[in-house]
């Protein structure tokens, strides 16, 4: 992978300055779920977050990331 995972919300942040790609995209997943999990948070705060309503993505967008997620979530298990 081209990019490293992100070890805090700044580190996240500071994607946004890429050019975005799967890669970019999956290492975004992959700190969010190691900063979750450093926080003692569970897949269900992580869920019940991406699930919020929110005007970035629409319901159907919202649970394809959820299930997305979750399934990584399971791989970093």
């Amino acid at each position: 992978m081209n990019y490293p995972i992100p070890n805090s919300p700044q580190e996240i942040f500071a994607l946004k300055q890429k050019p975005v790609d799967e890669e970019l995209v999956a290492s975004a997943i992959a700190g969010v779920i190691k900063i979750m999990r450093s926080q003692g948070r569970s897949l269900e705060d992580l869920t019940a977050q991406l699930l919020a309503d929110d005007p970035l993505l629409d319901q159907q967008q919202r649970r394809w990331l959820s299930k997305l997620v979750s399934q990584a979530w399971e791989k970093f298990s």
